[in-house]
């Protein structure tokens, strides 16, 4: 699996929102995307998703042009994005939000009671399968969240804010997941402001900053770049 989206720009009302923009992501890596806020990351999520399209640019998957695709074609081929908000359905229960998405890809019965059964203990999700989702704490939505995700047989995952709305000791099980994704040979693309969070798990680093890429590298070489500690990371990391 690759994803490479090459000299993306997005304009609104003649407001440059990102300009000539370019990233590459690969299966079984986990990439960062830091930035501070209105840099243009969920932007940039959004049009790697279908949900926006850029003006200019774009967006290849496995050498194949997809900027025609939308988010519902995008995620048939593997591509999920998991936004900051609640994708949950709140007022089902986690089982029943498990099984939407494992019928979604059309399973045959007997399959989906056997994947229930396999994510629900991956995500140690058993003793809450019958709660409903307006009752979870911030890290037990994000744990049935990815669950969902993975039921969708997904290439890359978008996680938008992971780490939002969590304990600190939560942070830990959230990073466990992430891994455990890579393992699975799933690519991941993450944004959060979160930054020591972020750069303990990533492998590779992009830094935006007013709709430009302005850095990109091991968290090692982002924490030594001088832009970036101007821009964004200030001297915390020195």
């Amino acid at each position: 699996m690759h994803i490479e989206a090459k000299n993306i720009s997005k304009v609104i009302k003649k407001k440059n929102i990102l300009t000539n923009v370019g990233i590459s992501l690969k299966k079984d890596k986990v990439y960062g995307l830091l930035g501070p806020n209105g840099a243009g990351k969920t932007s940039l999520f959004s049009i790697l998703s279908g949900l926006n399209q850029p003006s200019q640019g774009e967006i290849y998957f496995d050498s194949k042009k997809v900027n025609e695709l939308n988010f519902e074609a995008r995620s048939k081929l593997g591509i999920i994005y998991l936004p900051q908000e609640p994708s949950v359905f709140r007022e089902l229960t986690v089982k029943q939000n498990i099984l939407a998405a494992l019928e979604a890809r059309n399973y045959k019965k007997i399959d989906n009671v056997n994947l229930l059964e396999k994510i629900s203990l991956e995500f140690n999700l058993k003793k809450i399968l019958s709660q409903k989702c307006n009752t979870l704490s911030g890290g037990q939505r994000r744990r049935v969240e990815i669950a969902r995700a993975i039921a969708l047989k997904p290439k890359l995952i978008l996680l938008d804010e992971p780490f939002a709305g969590i304990d600190p000791l939560v942070i830990n099980e959230i990073k466990d997941l992430i891994r455990n994704l890579k393992s699975k040979g799933i690519g991941i693309l993450l944004s959060d402001h979160n930054v020591k969070a972020t750069l303990d798990i990533c492998d590779h680093i992009y830094v935006i900053n007013s709709g430009e890429m302005i850095a990109s590298g091991t968290p090692e070489q982002i924490i030594k770049n001088e832009l970036v500690k101007e821009v964004y990371l200030g001297d915390v990391y020195s």
